[in-house]
């Protein structure tokens, strides 16, 4: 699954987390929980208020 949320931040410009799921084809919620897990792990980052993006 992350590898799903991965592959649909990879265009590399920030994103929602709903529109994360929907590019991934996975839940919002599940989308939510994953994306909270790579921010822990610090592959990804908030550039701004509830968006995201793949740190570089």
């Amino acid at each position: 699954m992350e590898e799903k949320v991965l592959q649909a931040m990879a265009a590399g410009t920030p994103m929602r987390p709903g529109d994360i799921a929907t590019a991934a084809g996975i839940d919002k919620e599940e989308a939510t929980k994953i994306i909270k897990k790579l921010v822990a792990e610090g592959k990804v980052y908030s550039p701004k208020r509830c968006f995201y993006e793949i740190k570089k």
